[in-house]
């Protein structure tokens, strides 16, 4: 089938899930690597490619896959981010043979690669979530990589960010979704109202509150999460621009 070895570890493995796939109940493999450096980040062993983390290999999901067939339904593929991991196509064609239903977890700056999937039809995904961290235009001085040769690219961040969320706009409604950490500095009222602009007026739009433990950025550990009248306030905004906000 390929190339690339099975038997190495690749990512996490979630057995059973009844909440990553709405409406199925499924298994969900976070793969390892990612172009972005979210502070708040708590897959670090994901992220990181010096931390020594127990991960799962590709052989161990098959497996899996094999075993639970007939009785989960879907694969989500996260991660990191699973659009540039090479075994992302191998995981979609191989569940795909078994029968799995296939959700896609994208963090919403590489539009060619996500188009790449969505054009494939081998490799399109049943349903699409697709995270959007903050402004788009604050990208590029609070989750960009630092290294990477588009650090502080606002531009660049604006036009990528809102080439996928054009592309996951285009999928039916009950197959996509957009997701959005509620952490305090990033995600502001103002910056719901910049991130609503580029989304669709019927999006699903799930927010979900920030955890302060774990962070890739270790000062985020100290920062408190919304209170639940701030969280409420947020949304009761948010919903006002796009209805289908919820609160997972």
């Amino acid at each position: 089938m390929t190339d690339l070895p099975l038997n190495k570890p690749a990512g996490i493995l979630v057995k059973t899930t009844c909440v990553d796939y709405p409406g199925i109940v499924a298994g969900s493999f976070f793969l390892k690597g990612c172009n972005l450096r979210c502070p708040y980040c708590y897959n670090i062993g994901l992220v990181l490619p010096s931390r020594d983390e127990e991960l799962n290999t590709i052989e161990e999901l098959f497996n899996h896959l094999e075993k639970r067939q007939g009785i989960l339904k879907g694969l989500v593929i996260s991660g990191g981010e699973p659009l540039i991991n090479p075994y992302t196509p191998i995981i979609i064609k191989k569940a795909r043979e078994l029968g799995y239903k296939i959700k896609l977890d994208t963090n919403s700056t590489l539009p060619d690669e996500l188009s790449y999937f969505v054009n494939n039809e081998e490799l399109k995904p049943d349903f699409i979530a697709m995270d959007i961290k903050t402004s788009p235009e604050r990208y590029a001085d609070t989750i960009c990589n630092k290294v990477s040769n588009v650090w502080g690219n606002s531009d660049f961040f604006v036009k990528m960010v809102s080439k996928c969320a054009q592309i996951v706009s285009e999928y039916p409604q009950d197959q996509r979704e957009f997701r959005t950490v509620l952490v305090p500095g990033l995600v502001t009222k103002e910056d719901i109202k910049k991130m609503a602009e580029i989304l669709p007026a019927d999006a699903s739009w799930q927010f979900a509150q920030f955890k302060n433990e774990n962070c890739l950025d270790p000062s985020y550990n100290s920062i408190s999460p919304y209170t639940d009248k701030e969280i409420n306030e947020l949304l009761a905004y948010a919903k006002s621009l796009i209805p289908g906000t919820a609160l997972r």
